[in-house]
């Protein structure tokens, strides 16, 4: 149905627009105007050869901008797909979207026997901060991966050589290939991680490392954690660190097999396995008629 069709950019920039937090809390209200009004503005003949649901027609735009329009949200879509999921179903690792670091938000982040963080650049992203992101990221996590498009692959080599490179190719049926393993960093930054972790789990670390807490007051208990933290030898602060990121609550509403379109989107907003279910059930209902 997609071959020979030529799409142009506006239409595209259109379609992906779907593929957002706001457009999703609408359909959970079962409001799917965001949807029929591509239909009514591109899709009017792909409406009258099927009777489809509203998930169809989603599964439809995907392809198209998958093949089209490879934008960050098909880029993290597709390596939560082939290269994460199967890891967080495992008990000891845990993924996060849009992780603050320091003056950067990193596009994704893993926790399991090490911190890994992936910074994605599309075809539409400029790398103008890119230098400035692993300086923030080397502070924080033991491995760095680009995800970036394979036609700009030697763009990207020149950058830290410690740094792992993933390439992305649309036209590949297994589209993420590791072109260089990221070098483990040992280092980490204590005035970094202590601005990551939420007071309970900053006062944990203390807890655990010195078997008691000192007597604090809410006024003063961050200087006084953030004193005792930064005497951690940096082996045992990682590893710290790392149980405390693990603990945190994790993003359980994934799926390798099915609806794997919506996989970023149920990331990107938290959602459990119920919440998950119950926006399929709404999207599976049949498309209304113009």
């Amino acid at each position: 149905m997609l071959k020979n069709v030529s799409y142009c950019n506006n239409q595209l920039r259109d379609y992906s627009s779907l593929f957002s937090r706001n457009k999703v809390k609408s359909w959970l209200q079962d409001d799917f105007s965001s949807i029929m009004s591509k239909i009514e503005r591109y899709d009017m003949n792909w409406m009258n050869l099927t009777k489809a649901s509203y998930m169809d027609y989603l599964k439809h735009v995907y392809r198209i901008l998958e093949s089209n329009y490879p934008n960050e949200y098909i880029y993290k879509n597709s390596f939560l797909n082939e290269s994460l999921i199967d890891e967080v179903g495992k008990s000891d690792s845990v993924v996060f979207n849009e992780f603050r670091v320091g003056d950067s938000i990193a596009d994704l982040v893993m926790f399991n026997g090490v911190s890994k963080v992936f910074e994605i650049k599309s075809e539409l992203d400029s790398d103008r901060r890119l230098g400035l992101q692993i300086e923030n990221y080397k502070k924080a996590f033991n491995e760095i991966y680009l995800i970036v498009p394979e036609s700009k692959l030697s763009s990207y080599l020149v950058y830290d050589k410690e740094i792992g490179i993933i390439t992305f190719n649309s036209k590949e049926t297994k589209k993420l290939t590791l072109r260089r393993k990221s070098i483990y960093n040992p280092e980490i930054d204590t005035n970094t991680i202590i601005n990551i972790l939420h007071t309970k789990e900053y006062k944990n670390i203390v807890k655990l490392h010195y078997g008691v807490l000192p007597e604090m007051t809410s006024f003063n208990q961050y200087d006084i954690c953030k004193g005792l933290i930064c005497e951690i030898p940096t082996d045992i602060l990682n590893k710290l660190f790392i149980e405390q990121m693990k603990n945190r609550k994790s993003q359980k509403g994934l799926s390798n097999r099915n609806y794997k379109e919506l996989n970023q989107l149920s990331l990107a907003l938290k959602m459990t396995d119920k919440e998950r279910k119950n926006l399929i059930f709404k999207l599976k209902s049949p498309l209304k008629e113009l």
